[in-house]
């Protein structure tokens, strides 16, 4: 079993170098805006595909899984707020994004849209985003990197942090080498992968189940009232989607606004299938394997599952899903780094707007790489905590930073530059701090986060000076704008 799984992920993994080396061939003449946003160019599927994947790391193949195998069905809260969330930032935000990064000067970044939307030329709010994207992705892709390192280790034995390296390097080579298309090329197939993963394994685990089988699970594991904090909590999970830089970039990139509602459809219900059937992974795994400290522990059931029911070949192909939630993860959020500091800080900023295509394309790159030794660093590190850990401490930042701030810029035109900062900064210290010293209450940092960010936003727009005219008829410019 071990030597066809091996073959299977050096397979995968090749396949993966293959696309970045592709559009490294293909795009060398595509400049700043074909390395970081794909020119504008991507189709409905690829988008859809690939930001569904970039937000569904490993976690939701391990993390989420074992939570519900472990602690019960008071955990889906989390699925069920993750769905709303993405369904709801399709609907509300991805509209109105594309449109105005476009009329904000053909933005490419979250932190350049910002900026532009209030035709500021402040460079405070794109040092700030920059600051704290460069922070909070560095965490979030040390999960992803732990992850694959987990994967190896118990699949095939390999050294951890071996495995950790070799992960690294492959997702480090297509990024650094594709930028954004192969980025979204690669999470496309990744999220059929996953997809396909866990629609397979949990239904032949449930055929596979004594007909008794639910009587082995505790008292109360099926309640999924189980307090208001996890209630709470969980929905919360679904306001990170509004403040996502990696997710939401993929709403910038779309060819149209035609094209938009398809990629919406096609996104909406991949997920709720992905969240739908990491439940079930949870709850069936519960029944078939039984109650495991090793595998809640290391986030196994998904993997110790597969393994049980299918041969060598097939367990390698469902297994590669872990690899493509890890990998579609961590790419997006390197690039999403490496685009925010290299447009919003390297340019702008040290080099004073002097650095051409091929500076900024390096300049990117190289902090694809310094972002993903330290990440490697954090994850070797057995303190770091644990794949949902890392994640949920990374998507709290976002969420409560950069949330409410998106979606007041889309929808109120009395916003200010001032309320944007303010909102951003206040939601990141608040989510930081209630983590360091609230975090016993039981409610994800992410709620008083974006609670504390949305009050500054509207509090100090409201006692600063009203937007000028030119910043008012830009947004409604982008309220009207339609395409050619």
């Amino acid at each position: 079993m071990i030597v066809s799984e091996v073959v299977v992920f050096i397979v995968y993994l090749l396949f993966m170098i293959a696309i970045g080396l592709w559009f490294f061939f293909r795009n060398r003449s595509g400049g700043e805006k074909g390395y970081f946003l794909g020119g504008r160019q991507m189709g409905p599927w690829v988008t859809a595909l690939s930001a569904g994947a970039s937000d569904m790391s490993a976690w939701v193949l391990m993390g989420m899984p074992t939570s519900i195998y472990a602690l019960g069905l008071g955990q889906t809260w989390i699925p069920v707020g993750l769905a709303i969330g993405y369904t709801l930032s399709w609907i509300f935000e991805a509209p109105r994004l594309r449109k105005f990064s476009i009329v904000a000067d053909d933005s490419i970044t979250i932190p350049q849209y910002l900026t532009r939307r209030f035709l500021s030329k402040s460079k405070a709010l794109q040092i700030v985003c920059a600051v704290i994207f460069l922070v909070a992705y560095t965490i979030y892709a040390a999960s992803s990197v732990k992850a694959c390192g987990t994967l190896f280790n118990t699949v095939i034995g390999l050294n951890e942090r071996t495995a950790m390296y070799l992960a690294a390097f492959i997702i480090i080579s297509y990024t650094f080498l594709g930028g954004f298309s192969a980025v979204c090329w690669t999470d496309f197939f990744q999220g059929m992968l996953m997809l396909g993963a866990l629609l397979i394994a949990p239904i032949f685990a449930a055929s596979m189940l004594d007909a008794g089988a639910a009587s082995t699970l505790p008292a109360g594991y099926l309640d999924p009232f189980t307090s208001w904090q996890d209630i709470v909590s969980g929905l919360g999970w679904g306001i990170g989607y509004f403040g996502m830089p990696h997710i939401i970039i993929r709403f910038m990139s779309l060819k149209s606004q035609k094209d938009l509602k398809k990629s919406a459809v096609i996104g909406v219900t991949w997920t709720v299938l992905i969240v739908l059937f990491a439940t079930l992974v949870g709850v069936i795994g519960r029944m078939f394997l039984g109650y495991d400290e090793t595998i809640e522990g290391s986030s196994l059931v998904f993997i110790t599952m597969t393994r049980r029911i299918f041969p060598g070949v097939i367990s390698g192909i469902l297994l590669s899903a872990v690899l493509a939630a890890s990998m579609s993860t961590a790419d997006s959020q390197l690039l999403a780094a490496a685009s925010a500091f290299a447009s919003d800080v390297y340019k702008p900023v040290l080099r004073k707007d002097k650095a051409g295509d091929k500076e900024m394309l390096w300049a990117g790159r190289i902090v694809v790489i310094v972002i993903s030794l330290i990440a490697l660093l954090i994850a070797s590190d057995p303190d770091a905590g644990s794949i949902m850990d890392l994640v949920s401490n990374a998507w709290g930042v976002f969420g409560a930073a950069f949330g409410p701030a998106i979606m007041l810029s889309l929808y109120w035109k009395r916003f200010t530059f001032a309320g944007a900062v303010a909102g951003i900064v206040v939601g990141a210290a608040t989510d930081i701090l209630w983590l360091a010293y609230l975090s016993g209450t039981g409610v994800y940092e992410i709620v008083p986060g974006a609670a504390a960010s949305l009050v500054a936003a509207v509090a100090v727009s409201l006692c600063t000076k009203a937007p000028g005219a030119d910043v008012q008829e830009l947004f409604d410019r982008s309220v009207a704008y339609t395409e050619d």
